[in-house]
C-alpha cells in the first residue's frame, strides 16, 4: 500500500516539475488551444467570454488520487481580450479517490466586483475567498439559467482519464511569474 502512495506521490511532483518547466510562450500556446476548444464546447459559454470582466484559461490541470490525491495547473488571466497576469491552480485531498485525469477549465468573471476580489488576492481559494458556479450544459449547447446568475462560473472540459469526485472546491489560485 506505501508503494502505491509514493507512486502517486511521485507522479504529481512530475506533473507539477514539468508544469513549472513549461516556457510562457508554450503556455501561451496552450492557452489559445483551450480557448479554441472552449468556443467548439458551447456556443453560449463563447457569448458570456466576450461580455465577461475577465476570462481564467487553465489549459492543462492534472489531477490524481488514490486515496490522496492532488492537482496542479498553469494558466492565464485575460482581461479585454489580452493577458493580464499569470496563475497556478493547485489541491490536495485525502479521502475516497481514485484515478488520474487532464481536464481544461476557463472560469468567467461575470462582474468587475468578483474580478477585482479576485486580482486584490494574493491567493484566492474556490468556496473560501469566492464560490464558483460550474456551468451545466443542456442540449445544444445552453447552460442552466440559474449558473448564468452567478458572478463566477467555471467551464470543466476536455477530460482525458476517468476520475471520481470532480470539484473545484478548495482549489488554490495564485499569481505567478511567467519569465520567456
Amino acid at each position: 500500500m506505501k508503494k502505491t502512495y509514493f507512486a502517486c506521490l511521485a507522479f504529481l511532483s512530475i506533473g507539477v516539475s514539468y508544469s513549472h518547466a513549461a516556457p510562457k510562450r508554450v503556455l501561451d500556446a496552450r492557452i489559445e488551444e483551450a480557448i479554441e476548444e472552449f468556443h467548439e464546447y458551447t456556443s453560449a459559454g463563447k457569448r458570456l467570454a466576450s461580455e465577461a470582466a475577465g476570462m481564467l484559461v487553465f489549459p492543462t490541470v492534472g489531477k490524481a488520487g488514490l486515496g490522496v490525491g492532488g492537482e496542479y495547473g498553469e494558466g492565464a488571466l485575460f482581461v479585454n481580450g489580452e493577458v493580464v497576469d499569470y496563475y497556478s491552480t493547485a489541491s490536495a485531498s485525502i479521502g475516497f479517490q481514485i484515478g488520474v485525469q487532464s481536464r481544461r477549465q476557463v472560469i468567467l468573471f461575470l462582474d468587475e466586483d468578483a474580478l477585482e476580489r479576485f486580482r486584490g488576492s494574493d491567493g484566492w481559494e474556490v468556496g473560501v475567498d469566492g464560490s464558483v458556479a460550474i456551468a451545466n450544459i443542456g442540449a445544444g449547447g445552453e447552460i442552466d439559467s440559474k449558473t448564468i446568475n452567478e458572478p463566477v462560473v467555471a467551464f470543466v472540459f476536455g477530460n482525458k482519464g476517468l476520475m471520481y469526485n470532480l470539484s473545484l472546491e478548495g482549489s488554490k489560485i495564485t499569481p505567478i511569474e511567467k519569465g520567456n
